[in-house]
C-alpha cells in the first residue's frame, strides 16, 4: 500500500469493505451501485472538509452555557472533473448547501492515454478559496494532474487543493506526490496496480459509466 503525508485513506472498516464488495461486483445493479457509492462519497467529502482550516467560535447554548466551538476559516468551492466528478455533486450540496461549483472537462485519448483540456468554468475568486477537486478515479493521474494545473493557472495555491477520490492506484499516488507534493488526496481505497488498459486492479471498472448508466463499464467478462 502506498501512502504519503498528504494521502488520507478512509479508515478501512468492515462496513466500508462490505460497501466496496457490493459496488465492485460486476453484476451489481445500477441502483445499488449509485446508492452505495453515494454512501462512500459522503464519507470522503466529510473527511476532505475536515482538512480545511478552522477558527475558534464561542456560542451560547439553550441552557446559557458557552460552547467553545469552531467555524470554517476560509472560503470554499468545488470543481468536479466532468463527467465522473459530477457524481459527487449531490452529496456535496447535502453537506454544504450553496457551495460554489466550477467545472473542468478533460478527455483522455483512448490510444495515447494523454489528457486534453476541453472546457473550464471557474468562480471568479477561486484564487481566494480552498478547492475540493472531485475526481473519483486516480489511475495514471494524467487527468488529475491536468485538472490540478488548471487550478494552479487560475491562481489557486497548491496546498489549498484537496482532491476527493474514490479509488487510487499506487502509480497515480506516486505521480501526484512527485509532481504536486502539497496537494492533499482523500481516498477510500488504494488498489494493487494498473492493468494494460490503465484500469485499476481489483478495481471497479469505469466509475462514470457505471454511475450514470452508460455503455462501457470497463468490466471484463
Amino acid at each position: 500500500m502506498t501512502t504519503g503525508k498528504n494521502v488520507h485513506l478512509l479508515p478501512q472498516t468492515d462496513q466500508l469493505r462490505a460497501i466496496h464488495t457490493v459496488i465492485r461486483d460486476r453484476d451489481c445493479a445500477r441502483e445499488d451501485f449509485v446508492f452505495y457509492s453515494r454512501r462512500v462519497i459522503r464519507l470522503l467529502l466529510e473527511a476532505g472538509m475536515d482538512l480545511l482550516p478552522f477558527t475558534k467560535k464561542d456560542v451560547t447554548t439553550p441552557v446559557g452555557a458557552v460552547y467553545p466551538g469552531l467555524e470554517f476559516a476560509s472560503k470554499l468551492c468545488a470543481v468536479p472533473v466532468i463527467r465522473a466528478g459530477e457524481s459527487m455533486e449531490a452529496e456535496l450540496r447535502e453537506v454544504h448547501p450553496g457551495i460554489r461549483i466550477g467545472k473542468i472537462l478533460i478527455q483522455r485519448d483512448k490510444r495515447t492515454k494523454l489528457p486534453h483540456l476541453l472546457y473550464r468554468h471557474l468562480p471568479d475568486d477561486i484564487a481566494d478559496r480552498y478547492v475540493l477537486l472531485l475526481e473519483p478515479m486516480l489511475a495514471t493521474a494524467g487527468s488529475a494532474l491536468a485538472a490540478i494545473d488548471v487550478l494552479l493557472d487560475a491562481g489557486v495555491a497548491e496546498d489549498r487543493i484537496i482532491m476527493i477520490n474514490f479509488l487510487s492506484s499506487p502509480e497515480g499516488l506516486r505521480r501526484v506526490a512527485d509532481a504536486r507534493p502539497r496537494v492533499k488526496i482523500v481516498t477510500s481505497a488504494i488498489e494493487d496496480r494498473l492493468n494494460e488498459h490503465a484500469f485499476m486492479v481489483p478495481g471497479i471498472g469505469d466509475f462514470g459509466d457505471r454511475f450514470f448508466g452508460t455503455t462501457d463499464s470497463g468490466a471484463r467478462k
